[in-house]
């Protein structure tokens, strides 16, 4: 039942929901006693409304917004709050005393604080918003960037002004219960000077050098360094706050380009979640300002995703245009249309030059260019199962999407059934439980069927801990979960542990340390190592978090069931056994058809009644009869394995880069060449040396 009630309020936890209840009952209480009267009531009552206040507003709860959009704002709630201890004063017949007229004039001079003080910070918070926010752009040596307000002033800056009214509702309620008015003069005084010291310790930094500077300077600063930098290639990415992993697949590939590399983002919210990187970024969210840009160093720009933004940087003829995207499948996202605006659409491998011209979406042969994939660098061939360890069996599909299609994910039609045939395999296996991010933000469907699957893995794991057939090696455990703790602690010290105060400073201040970079980067393979290491090699998981990322599951894998998504395609650069979900019942012969990178595929019903085949893969290599039509596979969706794809990926970029230039020359001489005609045929032209009526002569 209370798992129901946290659902239906949205909240995140029980003590959040129990925190909504009493600040809800608090309020009737509160009237409850001014009716009575009760001073000690209205005490208790009051005590628990603003502790659960403050508590929901701490843990940032869904409930406080939904509040405010009903007429029961913090505002509201403080000044009914107010007003219902002006009644219990009437009741006590204390109307009369100066207490009472101080209480009034005190709560309606507290509320005459609120607008300046809202004015303030609303100020303050629009003028230190950059009309770019950067990463890794020394932008402080140019323009003087001043330190942020402290962070205690802007911090929930309406809560913290409202709860100033607590020493006068202390010092009244005192009076009220003591008949001494002394308690509540010096309550309401307290609260005065505190409210006005509040709004003063604002006003500075809204003027003089406590600003930084507008748009004009900052936006000509970034012109400047842009000149000084001289990028070559940008990495151009916007979309919502969701979509920052498919920037982020992309940075280590940017790190590695022979070219001056520059990432372009449209949504602050994407900065905010973009990994650590050491190519200079900057966030532009303004249109009109990208287009006013200095890019005319620019080259090259890659466009990870098909969204409307794009036209933005589209726009700029002098700039060669490629879609890169962020993943290769057989899904129609991957031969979108929109895809024939670019000059150039990169894929991993032959398959993506034939899907394109299979859907016939105006992308011409020509303009195709096969790359590989420079992500998978990481993945690791399959040697087989190691000695003395059981198979370990990935369980990665894909989201809802956004249409109720029944082939978009497993999860609701396969998912269970998939992971009770694992766990009830005759040769035991360990299951690993990776699903999308995505999952169940559209359908309540899949989110209930992904809590299923949590739950069967999750037991099945408990189970198996329980199990004395299968021993763990506590000291080694030990040892991997304080080498966790470890690394966790030295890469929170690397990464700082204080955050920016804000946008500008952020902007200010922003510059990564290489060596720190490459420290964190080394560290992270550590704790990748020492994860796998810090439970059993034969104990279920679910892995839902960000770390360990996918490719580390793939390695530590020795099959995969999964979805039609680029997923399928990045796992075949493994050579590993896998099964993909036919959870439209297509039939294996059509599905297989219409989605290359299932061709060497086990193929699931949504019984999932053929796991045998692929469990039987895994147990004996020799008997794979899949294995070379995997490798064939694997060429055709990827590529060859030599060169490097990131060798592949830099030579596109540099022969393309090579074609923007001979355009951009062909047309400075096109237009020299048009200029001096132009002069030529205009009537009244004089040749060199001519004046009005004299010829000047040497």
């Amino acid at each position: 039942m209370i798992s129901t009630a946290i659902r239906v309020a949205r909240v995140g936890s029980a003590a959040e929901l129990a925190a909504a209840a009493l600040m809800m009952l608090g309020f009737p209480c509160l009237m409850l006693a001014a009716l009575l009267p009760s001073v000690a009531a209205f005490a208790a009552a009051a005590a628990v409304t603003y502790l659960a206040d403050h508590y929901l507003h701490r843990r940032g709860s869904y409930l406080i917004n939904r509040l405010s959009k009903v007429r029961a704002g913090l505002s509201i709630r403080f000044l009914i709050r107010q007003l219902l201890l002006v009644l219990l004063l009437a009741r006590l017949d204390l109307s009369d005393s100066m207490v009472f007229y101080a209480a009034i004039a005190c709560f309606l001079a507290f509320y005459g604080f609120q607008a300046p003080h809202g004015a303030l910070i609303t100020l303050i918070r629009m003028r230190r918003k950059m009309p770019v926010a950067m990463r890794n752009v020394d932008l402080g040596s140019r323009i003087r960037i001043p330190d942020a307000p402290p962070r205690r002033l802007l911090a929930r800056s309406a809560e913290k002004m409202l709860h100033l009214d607590l020493v006068a509702v202390v010092g009244v309620l005192v009076s009220g219960a003591t008949d001494n008015d002394l308690y509540g003069f010096v309550g309401i005084g307290v609260t005065i000077v505190l409210a006005f010291g509040y709004v003063a310790a604002l006003v500075p930094f809204v003027r003089g050098r406590k600003t930084p500077p507008n748009a004009e300077t900052v936006l000509a600063a970034v012109d400047e360094w842009l000149q000084d930098y001289r990028p070559e290639t940008v990495l151009y990415f916007s979309g919502s706050k969701d979509s920052a992993y498919q920037v982020n697949m992309w940075l280590e590939t940017m790190e590695q380009l022979d070219t001056k590399p520059l990432i372009i983002l449209r949504e602050r919210a994407i900065l905010e979640r973009m990994a650590p990187t050491t190519v200079p970024v900057i966030c532009v969210p303004g249109g009109v300002h990208l287009m006013n840009m200095d890019l005319s160093t620019v080259r090259v720009a890659l466009y990870a995703a098909n969204v409307g933004k794009n036209i933005h940087m589209l726009r700029v003829p002098t700039i060669k245009h490629v879609f890169i995207g962020h993943g290769d499948s057989d899904k129609l996202a991957s031969v979108n249309p929109f895809s024939k605006v670019y000059d150039e659409v990169w894929t991993a491998g032959r398959a993506g030059r034939d899907r394109y011209a299979i859907a016939d979406v105006g992308v011409r042969d020509d303009d195709i260019v096969e790359v590989g994939r420079p992500q998978l660098a990481p993945i690791q061939p399959w040697r087989g199962v190691p000695e003395g360890r059981i198979p370990t069996v990935l369980y990665a599909p894909t989201w809802e999407g956004w249409d109720d299609n029944p082939g978009n994910t497993s999860i609701l039609l396969a998912g269970e059934n998939i992971v009770k045939g694992l766990l009830a395999a005759d040769q035991p296996v360990r299951v690993l439980y990776k699903p999308h991010p995505f999952t169940g933000t559209r359908s309540a469907e899949a989110k209930a069927a992904h809590q299923r699957i949590t739950a069967l893995v999750e037991k099945a794991a408990a189970e198996r801990v329980a199990d004395p057939g299968f021993a763990a090696d506590a000291a080694a455990q030990s040892t991997a979960k304080a080498e966790l703790a470890r690394i966790e602690a030295r890469i929170a010290v690397l990464s700082g542990s204080s955050e920016a105060g804000d946008e500008a400073e952020a902007t200010r201040d922003g510059m990564v340390d290489t060596a720190k970079h490459a420290e964190v980067a080394r560290l992270r393979g550590e704790w990748n190592d020492a994860y796998w290491l810090s439970f059993g090699a034969w104990e279920h998981r679910v892995i839902t978090g960000a770390e360990p990322r996918l490719y580390d599951c793939f390695n530590v894998s020795d099959a995969m069931v999964s979805d039609i998504s680029s997923v399928v395609s990045d796992f075949i650069a493994s050579g590993k056994p896998y099964a993909v979900t036919d959870s439209a019942e297509l039939g294996v012969e059509e599905f297989k058809r219409q989605n290359t990178a299932v061709r060497a595929a086990v193929i699931l019903s949504n019984s999932a009644a053929e796991l045998g085949e692929l469990l039987a893969s895994v147990a004996d290599p020799a008997g794979d009869a899949q294995a070379a039509d995997r490798q064939e596979l694997k060429r055709y969706l990827l590529g060859p394995d030599e060169p490097a794809s990131i060798d592949q990926f830099n030579s596109a970029v540099r022969e393309l880069a090579q074609k923007a230039e001979r355009r951009n020359l062909g047309q400075e001489a096109a237009t020299s060449a048009a200029a001096g005609e132009l002069a030529d045929a205009l009537p009244g032209q004089r040749g060199t040396g001519e004046t009005d009526g004299a010829t000047v002569t040497g």
